[in-house]
């Protein structure tokens, strides 16, 4: 197929996907940031003594047993009384607005392996571990290393800037803090319904350039015989669901780096440039601080993040660190046949992550 007719199938298969959606979705799913600030409440859930007990309890029996990091599951990490909330925060994320906080956990107490287990036995029970980079790491560290975001093998969360708002390649991303910045570093999420719905009724073109595939930057972390970036649209209606899959910043690079990937449109530009203005539009985002012990789970296919520039403390043992976790859920939603560029298996609670021919998957205790 020559280029002009491949771009005009291309964009026939946008229009096709982009009529089949429906004009605005209802449902917990689409919520504003102003909502959500009012009602804390729907997506807060403190930790009670009892709870805070029983996972201390289970931190205990992990490390007495001499148990590995790699045998952490619902079964070897026993919650009985967090059991149904845990249910509860799994139906929050899949079927509900797509996020929550979990607040109160005591994490100053614990040494980060015993946070470690903790955060990895209460992530057990909401899906299967997934790897977070080619290197395989199944506990990812998401600190400040002094890395250069210009070398194409930087990911983002290496450093202290701020992350423009996006999804990551898994079905649920959770965050642990263990120590927060100086200054700066709060966490903003916008609801990615609620963004398609503003697009539709008022930039229904651009909307409809947002279903159309964008070659997207693996930055360095090649599956085998994939090529340097993944052709994937932003927009997906699919099992009668909107599915997101975004990285602004990795669309761009994917342009400055990788001549032979197609080249986008004035329209496709112009498209991600009002996904992220709205997404940084106060009115849909919620802003929210990380206090140590926070953990942060969100639903990756309604919801984008972005996280603000921060300054760190002085001290090595002091910066700002946060354990993050990928997680496959087994009741996870049914995804179309295209994320398998992506996501490997479409098998919910055996999908996503990054896997390259020289991935060994591991838990790894300190950041690399």
């Amino acid at each position: 197929m020559n280029p002009s007719s491949q771009s005009e199938a291309m964009r026939e298969a946008a229009h096709a996907a982009f009529i089949a959606a429906p004009a605005h979705i209802d449902g917990p799913a689409g919520w504003m940031g102003a909502e959500m600030a009012a009602h804390p409440g729907r997506w807060k859930i403190e930790l009670t003594d009892r709870e805070i007990a029983q996972i201390d309890a289970a931190i205990r029996g992990a490390v007495e047993s001499g148990q590995d990091l790699a045998d952490i599951s619902p079964a070897t990490f026993r919650l009985p009384l967090l059991v149904g909330r845990l249910e509860s925060l799994e139906q929050q994320l899949l079927a509900g607005p797509g996020f929550a906080l979990v607040r109160g956990f005591p994490v100053a107490r614990y040494s980060t392996r015993e946070a470690a287990i903790a955060y990895l036995g209460i992530g057990s029970h909401l899906g299967s571990f997934r790897s977070q980079n080619a290197k395989g790491h199944l506990l990812g560290h998401v600190i400040d290393l002094g890395a250069d975001i210009k070398d194409p093998g930087t990911r983002y969360y290496q450093t202290n800037r701020g992350l423009e708002f996006h999804t990551d390649s898994c079905d649920i991303v959770g965050l642990l803090c263990l120590r927060s910045a100086r200054s700066g570093g709060e966490s903003r999420i916008v609801s990615s319904v609620s963004l398609y719905n503003e697009m539709r009724a008022n930039h229904p073109a651009l909307c409809e350039a947002l279903f159309g595939a964008f070659p997207t930057d693996r930055r360095g972390e090649i599956p085998v015989g994939a090529s340097p970036w993944f052709d994937m649209p932003v927009f997906h209606w699919f099992d009668g669901r909107l599915t997101t899959i975004y990285a602004g910043q990795y669309i761009r690079s994917a342009q400055d780096l990788f001549p032979e990937a197609r080249r986008l449109t004035d329209t496709e530009l112009a498209a991600i440039a009002k996904l992220d203005e709205l997404a940084n539009d106060r009115r849909f985002s919620l802003t929210m601080d990380f206090r140590p012990g926070d953990m942060q789970f969100l639903h990756n296919h309604q919801i984008l993040h972005a996280r603000e520039d921060f300054e760190d403390h002085a001290g090595r043992d002091k910066r700002r660190h946060l354990l993050r976790l990928w997680l496959s859920p087994a009741r996870g939603r049914a995804l179309p046949s295209v994320f398998a560029t992506r996501y490997g298996s479409l098998e919910p609670g055996a999908r996503g992550g990054i896997i390259t021919e020289q991935t060994q998957l591991k838990f790894v205790l300190e950041p690399q």
